[in-house]
């Protein structure tokens, strides 16, 4: 950890986390907007398309664009798992979040950044300090009282609920194993290499499940959810790797473990001023004290890890 890092540095890596922690906190209400008239796998296969092309075209033109020959077989399991995850991931996400609410699908996707460092200590032999296990009893703490709140205030969706919280909580591993395979590949190809690999094997994989043919028929707001989420994905990963380069990846994990917050906000506001387009979220005063013990163990896993991790 560097200890005397310049202001402008620290300035710069939290504004660059901060747009990512805002983006990601905005990004369920323009899924749902598509979600209102393209199915899951459509929206997923063109995200990534919209993703592979644009980033393939950035790397193209930095002759970045990464070798075959750079990962060897062993990179070529990697890159193969982390694929596996990140592609559903995304497909989970989207499900869990259309049988729940952006504001349960960012509480209990939270568990991810957890998950990522529990993953650590049994791959890579890394070590939780005492206050960094607290912060993880907290947060499961907290998903407990957020997801008994809901429970009890949609019992006539019960059932539907409860199979969002089971897609969020697949959301969740998958991108934990995504995680844990891409660290490992960093030590063969740039973030951008990786990512662009892994936007172009998810479109193929997605390829054969996604009904192209539906975007003729999308609208105007259709369109405007479809995209500002694709864009989302690119800048937001952007900001997040850009963030990692000039903070400590403890503060930026910190910052990001506002996002559950940044969503129930943006409903607030979205509800009150674009009530047609931005249903209110049914949440009580118990799962806003849920979400609220969930960002605070998220940030003591983050914040208070071994001095000199980065």
């Amino acid at each position: 950890m560097e200890l005397h890092q310049p202001s402008g540095e620290r300035a710069l890596g939290l504004a660059l986390a901060s747009t990512t922690m805002l983006l990601w906190g905005v990004l369920p209400y323009g899924l749902e907007l598509a979600l209102a008239e393209l199915d899951a796998v459509t929206i997923t296969w063109f995200r990534f398309g919209f993703s592979a092309v644009a980033l393939g075209l950035w790397l193209g033109l930095r002759g970045g664009l990464p070798e075959r020959s750079a990962l060897g077989r062993g990179g070529s399991i990697l890159l193969a798992i982390s694929t596996a995850g990140l592609a559903v991931n995304y497909l989970t996400y989207l499900i869990g979040l259309d049988l729940t609410s952006p504001a349960t699908a960012q509480v209990l996707i939270q568990a991810a950044p957890p998950l990522l460092a529990v993953g650590g200590i049994v791959v890579f032999r890394e070590q939780f300090t005492p206050g960094q296990w607290l912060g993880f009893g907290v947060m499961l703490c907290g998903l407990g009282l957020f997801f008994a709140s809901q429970v009890r205030s949609l019992v006539s969706e019960l059932s539907q609920y409860l199979d969002g919280v089971a897609a969020m909580g697949v959301a969740a591993v998958t991108w934990a194993f995504y995680g844990l395979a891409q660290k490992q590949l960093l030590q063969r190809l740039s973030s951008q290499q990786i990512m662009w690999c892994i936007y172009t094997g998810c479109f193929v994989a997605f390829s054969f499940g996604a009904s192209p043919s539906q975007l003729a028929g999308l609208s105007a707001v259709g369109w405007g959810g479809l995209l500002f989420a694709s864009a989302n994905t690119l800048v937001a990963y952007g900001a997040f790797a850009a963030a990692l380069a000039h903070w400590q990846a403890s503060r930026v994990s910190a910052v990001l473990a506002l996002t559950p917050l940044a969503t129930l906000a943006t409903g607030a506001v979205g509800a009150a001023l674009f009530p047609a387009l931005v249903a209110r979220d049914p949440v009580s005063l118990v799962s806003l004290l849920g979400a609220f013990v969930v960002v605070a163990g998220s940030c003591t896993v983050a914040l208070l890890g071994r001095s000199g991790s980065s």
